[in-house]
């Protein structure tokens, strides 16, 4: 079986909760709007005490956001991770599998990764995240046939946080360079970025055929004060180079040509999951032969059809496949 895009990530089980209060919250010494790293016990100990009717479980992990996105604009996708051999695990695979009709998890020791979503009234996310078993990455042997059988090859940032994730990446990446798969590269967040500048540098410059980055973290990346000025020099590390400016739109810089993209305005809802969703309408159009200013425009439309919804993928298809036919 060939695939239009494999991914390796982070598989994280996410808890999504809307809150009719803060009580929770001021009872469990939260802090509102924060990301809590938390372990599975007391990850556990703040979701048991919620309604099980108002939690939605989705699979979420930046990388299979976007390869779920994918899965479910059509595109013939596998998701490669660790999951627990756990009830979360089972409701991961199947949700995965449901999405791209494919999927490479692994199963394993320790508990499924996960995020506990809690959104408040005024729409502020408080956070905690449990990373499990997502972080132990299997030998990669379990994936190489389906990053091999790829036209391309996608992950993030956030495998280069640690080891065995980013040794697990540096094989990978072996692997479909040697199958001459191209690597398309999320840098993640600007957080990651600093934490991993040497080695993400190194990696772009050596492998990385596609990049995303914002502004911000294409500032951090160069040490440049201008979006102009650190997009120049990131030209000259990767072939494909594509800039999210926030309500400016979008620029894409690749082999000589260049795109830009302006926003898809919408009603702004939940911005969580709009650079995976980008990603995955700009690899879309690229692996069905789209122009490189129709791929961006598709890019910026999947990212505004997710904003406009509570969670980080959109599951409708029929509003998937409307979005893509009126991109001409």
């Amino acid at each position: 079986m060939s695939f239009s895009v494999v991914g390796l990530g982070n598989a994280l089980m996410d808890a999504l909760v809307l809150l009719d209060d803060d009580l929770l919250l001021e009872k469990e010494g939260l802090n509102k709007g924060i990301m809590h790293p938390v372990d599975h016990e007391r990850w556990m100990e703040v979701y048991k005490q919620l309604s099980p009717d108002k939690i939605s479980l989705q699979t979420g992990g930046s990388c299979a956001n976007t390869i779920a996105k994918l899965g479910l604009m059509g595109a013939n996708v596998s998701y490669c991770g660790h999951v627990g051999s756990d009830e979360f695990g089972t409701i991961y695979t199947e949700q995965l599998q449901e999405a791209c009709g494919h999927n490479s998890l692994v199963f394993g020791a320790g508990a499924t990764g996960k995020c506990l979503s809690l959104v408040s009234k005024d729409a502020e996310r408080t956070m905690l995240t449990d990373l499990g078993a997502s972080v132990e990455l299997p030998d990669i042997k379990h994936f190489i046939p389906q990053i091999q059988a790829a036209e391309i090859f996608y992950s993030t940032g956030y495998l280069l946080l640690g080891d065995p994730m980013k040794s697990r990446l540096d094989e990978a990446i072996q692997a479909a360079k040697a199958a001459n798969v191209p690597f398309a590269f999320d840098v993640a967040d600007p957080f990651v970025v600093h934490a991993t500048k040497k080695d993400m540098t190194q990696l772009i410059q050596d492998h990385a055929d596609i990049i995303f980055l914002n502004e911000e973290e294409a500032k951090a990346m160069t040490g440049k004060d201008s979006a102009t000025d650190a997009i120049n020099e990131l030209k000259n590390i990767c072939k494909t180079v594509v800039v999210k400016l926030g309500s400016k739109g979008s620029v894409v810089f690749s082999h000589g040509e260049h795109a830009k993209a302006g926003i898809h305005r919408v009603n702004a809802i939940d911005t969580t999951g709009a650079g995976d969703s980008f990603a995955a309408g700009f690899l879309y159009g690229q692996t069905h032969g789209w122009t490189l200013d129709r791929s961006m425009r598709l890019a910026s439309r999947i990212a505004a059809e997710t904003v406009s919804q509570l969670g980080a993928v959109v599951r409708d298809r029929p509003r998937l496949e409307k979005a893509i036919v009126e991109i001409v």
